[in-house]
């Protein structure tokens, strides 16, 4: 007969952590796992979320900077969507301020 033991646990105790995402970091995740599933709404969220600040407004075009003043031209796609190539030049701006911590 073998006896199974966990390498370096007290077979008696074994704790269980969970993690609850954030709202911030679940719109994060879905905006990485579908950048054209957004709505605009959620974009600008996401924007300010991550410490972006809205410039100006020319008609339907937005002007958004990062903190480190990278601007983003964003504007509304087809039935109040965010346009895909759109969010995923914003995650990739992300992860270059951040140096890929996000």
């Amino acid at each position: 007969m073998s006896k199974t033991y966990f390498a370096g646990l007290d077979k008696n105790v074994i704790t269980t952590y969970s993690y609850k995402m954030t709202k911030r970091e679940k719109l994060l995740s879905r905006a990485k796992n579908n950048p054209k599933d957004l709505t605009f709404d959620e974009f600008q969220t996401l924007l300010r979320h991550a410490g972006w600040t809205f410039d100006h407004q020319k008609g339907s075009h937005q002007i958004w900077y990062s903190p480190n003043r990278r601007r983003l031209p964003v504007q509304p796609g087809k039935n109040g969507k965010a346009k895909g190539y759109q969010v995923e030049q914003f995650l990739v701006a992300l992860m270059e301020e951040t140096d890929g911590e996000t």
